[in-house]
């Protein structure tokens, strides 16, 4: 069961606010009863919801896991002509879009949905959902550099900082590095090296709130279930 107003929008009628006041106005009905009450809740796969007389269907809410390959962009149209992580859909989904994005070189887990709501909490600020990345650095990564790192930095004019970091494994020519961000700037992980006179060669998110990329190959994507979902929003 929904509110009624949260189905509206949903199927994509009005905003939550702006469905309020089409009930508050008596132009909603619900199997064919007129309904004012803002509480009222409705059953989307049973009850029949029609504003002014015309019936509202529920939008299938989509939510997609899918592991974004190094050399393709999260636009649905690009200006190059690169190759694009929708690509990889079916067609039918026009709709859906990706949850913050990955850069063109950069891969791991990304989600997708056409529930807008979901989407805003997921990246915006103030939720600061915690994401995980695995970074392949050019060079020696130091522990006073991570310590750096989790104090935060200045780069650019913004400052950048790490919730977490851990070496995985180095050496004078390569390192491994686990971080974990919470704000999402952009390209915040490789500005953090950037700032140590140090290039990150392979970027990959692993982990976003407590969904892990797991076994999901390169270009593979996978719906979230309703536990996924439920744990995501829990988080924030």
């Amino acid at each position: 069961m929904v509110r009624l107003q949260k189905f509206l929008a949903d199927a994509g009628v009005a905003s939550r606010r702006a469905g309020e006041q089409i009930i508050l106005a008596g132009r909603v009905s619900v199997n064919a009863q007129p309904v004012r009450l803002l509480g009222t809740k409705v059953d989307p796969d049973h009850d029949q919801v029609a504003v002014d007389g015309k019936l509202v269907h529920a939008k299938k809410l989509l939510y997609i896991a899918l592991n974004k390959a190094a050399g393709c962009v999260c636009s649905r149209k690009d200006e190059l002509d690169r190759p694009t992580i929708y690509e990889l859909l079916p067609r039918e989904w026009n709709t859906i879009q990706s949850v913050g994005r990955l850069d063109y070189n950069s891969e791991g887990l990304i989600f997708l949905t056409n529930d807008g709501q979901f989407a805003l909490r997921l990246t915006h600020p103030r939720y600061g959902i915690r994401k995980k990345y695995l970074a392949t650095v050019e060079g020696e990564v130091t522990p006073a550099m991570l310590q750096l790192f989790r104090q935060g930095v200045f780069h650019e004019g913004e400052r950048l900082k790490a919730l977490a970091a851990r070496i995985i494994s180095g050496t004078r020519a390569k390192s491994v590095v686990e971080l974990e961000m919470g704000e999402g700037k952009n390209r915040e992980v490789r500005r953090l090296f950037e700032s140590q006179a140090l290039t990150v060669k392979k970027l990959q998110r692993t982990q976003i709130g407590k969904i892990r990329l797991g076994e999901l190959k390169p270009g593979k994507w996978r719906t979230l279930n309703v536990v996924e979902i439920k744990t995501l929003i829990s988080d924030l």
